[in-house]
């Protein structure tokens, strides 16, 4: 059960750094209210606070979440953006997560 609730926290974690950058890019490309910032920013605070609530070492914890921040922006890419993902997003995806997995539930001596 740990792995499983490490990889729910990742999950919440990308999605509150996605739509930390997304709210601003909508501000900033799309012509959107500037009010945007003000959410975009907390989402970015909360993200921040999620990454410190894993009980091993931070760089292991950043490696690791890269991979799970990779599969949630294709699952982005699909659901906000309209765009399906091709075999190769989902094969890059695949890989992320295989490093994901490796770098936090490798067995460890200490």
């Amino acid at each position: 059960m740990p792995e499983l609730k490490t990889v729910g926290l990742f999950v919440v974690t990308a999605l509150a750094e996605i739509v930390g950058c997304y709210l601003p890019y909508l501000w900033l490309r799309e012509g959107k209210t500037i009010w945007l910032l003000l959410p975009g920013a907390l989402s970015l605070a909360l993200f921040a606070w999620l990454l410190s609530l894993h009980p091993t070492a931070a760089g292991r914890v950043y490696a690791a979440y890269g991979g799970v921040y990779i599969f949630m922006a294709i699952i982005w890419l699909w659901a906000v953006d309209g765009i399906r993902p091709t075999v190769w997003d989902l094969a890059g995806s695949a890989v992320a997560l295989l490093g994901m997995a490796i770098i936090m539930f490798a067995p460890r001596s200490t």
